[in-house]
């Protein structure tokens, strides 16, 4: 993306007064019902009589998981559905999200809802008309589970691409990376690509390495959810630069479950210096407590990272989205704009005095 000259590094550190809410940005990881509203949370599981999951601190991925099966759970007719994408386009809209591509799988609600072609036709027509009235442009990345057979991913191949001019964008992996190896999925992801959809696995989370480097060479990948265990090994860093492939990036994901102990040591400016591709996401804004804005402004506050480098975040996550291109092309004019804004200098400012005697006269 072509950005505007660079001002001052002062200006640009004083920054902090550009709003990040009003930054044109996509979210590219975050799951469809981990992004559940907490108020939603509790409403179903009053009205199905059932424990609310506890969100918060978590011992272990699998006890990470087990709360978002339990969210899962708490789906159980249509209108559940259409009220959990509804709500997460308005969230979305109000972190200043322009375009998201929630990873999810119909699957999962097939039959109790209806086909899988049922299921994803009620989440892509309400995500639709939901955005149509925020603002906020809405594709869907289907992702298979490292917990399930490698079949099953290839079904749900098929069916992604069977979709691929119709809202579904990109072809995801999520679950625990220890669980099968990504060569296990080869087939489905080529089915994906050979549709013209984004390969966006997950990987480089919880494992190392070479979880990334075996979803590099099995999985073409476009983007990788994660990769930031990438930057132990120099050479694999380098890898993902020349191939420039994206790393979605969720700052508070990684700290609560373990992948960095304090947001102040995560490596994102470490991958940016070393020129690979990186977008923000919220994950799972659920069971992580966070939102998309919150991860920019845990950018900005924690990691110091200046308007410049925060605009290149929102910009490579535009550009590597599945959005249209008239969508890509208003959000990267927007991203401009956002840059070029003025924002107070205190050093311009005349001293206090001076402006009350103005103000008097």
């Amino acid at each position: 993306m072509a950005m505007p000259h660079a001002p001052s590094p002062a200006k640009d550190l004083a920054s902090s007064d550009r709003g990040l809410a009003s930054l044109p940005k996509a979210d590219l990881h975050l799951h469809l019902e981990g992004a559940m509203r907490p108020g939603t949370v509790a409403d179903l599981a009053s009205t199905y009589a059932e424990p609310p999951p506890q969100a918060g601190c978590y011992d272990s991925f699998d006890e990470f998981q087990h709360c978002y099966r339990a969210v899962v759970k708490l789906i159980r007719t249509r209108s559940d559905l259409r009220r959990l994408v509804r709500e997460v386009v308005e969230d979305a809209a109000a972190s200043g999200a322009v375009w998201i591509e929630p990873h999810f799988n119909p699957r999962t609600y097939a039959p109790a809802l209806g086909s899988a072609q049922d299921v994803l036709d009620l989440v892509l027509d309400t995500g639709t008309s939901a955005g149509g009235h925020v603002g906020v442009g809405f594709g869907l990345t289907l992702s298979a589970s490292r917990n399930r057979d490698p079949r099953d991913a290839t079904v749900l191949a098929r069916l992604a691409a069977d979709y691929a001019d119709h809202g579904v964008v990109a072809f995801g992996l999520t679950g625990d990376e220890a669980a099968i190896r990504p060569e296990a999925f080869s087939e489905a992801f080529a089915i994906a690509r050979g549709a013209g959809l984004i390969s966006a696995p997950h990987a480089g989370e919880l494992a190392g390495g070479l979880s990334i480097r075996s979803t590099l060479d099995a999985l073409s990948p476009d983007r990788i959810a994660h990769g930031v265990r990438a930057v132990e090994h120099p050479a694999l860093v380098e890898r993902l630069a020349d191939e420039r492939i994206t790393l979605d990036v969720c700052l508070t994901s990684n700290r609560v479950l373990g992948v960095i102990k304090h947001a102040e040591e995560h490596p994102l400016r470490h991958l940016l210096d070393s020129g690979v591709p990186c977008s923000l996401g919220s994950d799972d804004p659920l069971l992580l407590k966070t939102s998309l804005l919150a991860e920019y402004q845990i950018a900005r506050t924690q990691l110091s990272m200046t308007d410049r480098q925060l605009a290149t975040l929102a910009g490579t996550s535009i550009r590597s989205s599945g959005a249209p291109a008239d969508l890509i092309a208003r959000a990267v004019t927007g991203i401009e704009g956002w840059m070029n804004r003025d924002v107070p200098d205190p050093s311009d400012e005349p001293p206090r005095r001076a402006r009350e005697d103005c103000d008097t006269h």
